[in-house]
């Protein structure tokens, strides 16, 4: 049996605006509930995991994974300028306890997409102190990181975020159609990641880094489309794996591949497998993105922090994960420093401007009662993590 390197983190990841629920001072929250949103459905309770992530954390653990990636919500900890909520940093304090007592690697996320509403309303990354701010956010929140935490994700897919910044329609989140990114955001949240990782650098053992969501861009077989990548890959994935260089180490976010004509990106061919989001079933994905990643970066460690698909068919999981993490072990095989495979997603969860619709988790639950049910899905990715080797 192909085997993963010892210490290898087998994990799930989430994100707190999408299974929390009630993230009321956040900015998606607003943009749910906004008169003429085009957001399907607003998130609600989401999956009530605010309150349910002691039973959600020992899930995991018994379906046999060794770590969890999940976010904390800067809307919680500072929901006004200035404020800071104790009892919320008290709370992911807690969830991070909760880990260690259940036997799980946390990985923790300070920004996955969502902001206080306050921010984005004082003028977002574009704001002349959105860096001062979210440095002093990272201070407010070294209590939750400072005693238990070896891995902190600054940003999540800045990249993704910086084309998200210009308001563009969140459904283009990790998709073909990708929008020009606001190179000026980029900039911000590169200054806001680096002011971030050297309040962290204050902790000793902590080893912090950004996720990127890599997009596997592949050139079509015609005149002008490999100069077409490279145009639109560099802007969109390439910068950002670069600015890597000198982190501990940095996330990869793959799902799926993009092919370029000379024209621009086009969406998959009628002929492939599609997921529920729309996009090509392709497992290579998260090899490329874990290839690209440690070779633009000079050879920093890669984490995989996201990887998965959107199925009502819990066979074609199985199918998809198998298939990556056999891209995985032939980069091990070729050398590459890889710490671990956070699945994407622990939880069905709420999934942006397109709702609940787009079923990624482990585990589904009742939009009623709440109650946790894992799919096989999650139990066989919890003997491939006990066994550290894929069967």
């Amino acid at each position: 049996m192909p085997q993963f390197p010892e210490g290898f983190l087998w994990g799930a990841a989430t994100a707190a605006h999408q299974i929390e629920g009630n993230n009321v001072n956040s900015n998606w929250w607003v943009h749910e509930n906004e008169p003429g949103t085009t957001i399907v459905e607003p998130s609600g309770d989401a999956a009530d995991s605010y309150h349910r992530y002691r039973e959600d954390i020992a899930l995991l653990a018994e379906l046999g994974l060794n770590s969890y990636r999940f976010s904390i919500e800067w809307a919680r900890i500072e929901p006004e300028r200035g404020m800071l909520s104790r009892a919320s940093v008290d709370h992911y304090r807690r969830m991070v306890d909760a880990c260690h007592e259940f036997g799980l690697e946390p990985i923790v996320t300070l920004m996955h997409f969502t902001v206080p509403r306050w921010f984005e309303r004082e003028g977002f990354w574009r704001a002349s102190d959105a860096a001062d701010l979210f440095a002093r956010y990272t201070e407010l929140a070294l209590p939750v990181v400072e005693s238990g935490v070896r891995y902190v994700c600054t940003i999540n897919e800045p990249n993704i975020a910086a084309m998200l910044a210009g308001g563009e329609d969140a459904a283009n989140l990790v998709a073909y159609g990708l929008p020009r990114p606001d190179l000026g955001v980029a900039d911000a949240l590169l200054e806001s990641h680096r002011r971030s990782r050297e309040v962290l650098s204050q902790v000793p053992g902590i080893k912090s880094g950004w996720t990127i969501a890599t997009q596997a861009f592949e050139a079509a077989d015609e005149p002008g489309a490999e100069e077409k990548r490279r145009e639109i890959g560099y802007s969109a994935e390439d910068w950002y794996l670069e600015n890597a260089a000198g982190d501990d180490f940095i996330g990869v976010q793959a799902y799926t591949r993009n092919i370029v004509g000379p024209e621009g990106i086009r969406p998959p061919a009628d002929d492939v497998e599609k997921t529920l989001t729309g996009w090509e079933f392709f497992p290579p994905a998260a090899g490329i993105g874990v290839r690209a990643a440690w070779e633009l970066s000079g050879h920093v460690p890669v984490m995989v922090t996201e990887n998965g698909i959107a199925t009502q068919d819990d066979s074609r999981r199985i199918e998809y994960t198998r298939g990556a993490l056999e891209g995985l072990l032939e980069c091990i095989d070729d050398g590459v420093t890889l710490l671990g495979y956070q699945h994407w997603s622990a939880l069905d969860n709420y999934e942006w401007a397109s709702g609940f619709a787009p079923t990624f988790g482990l585990i589904a639950w009742d939009r009623e009662t709440f109650a946790r049910t894992p799919k096989p899905s999650a139990r066989w990715l919890g003997e491939v993590a006990k066994s550290n080797a894929l069967t």
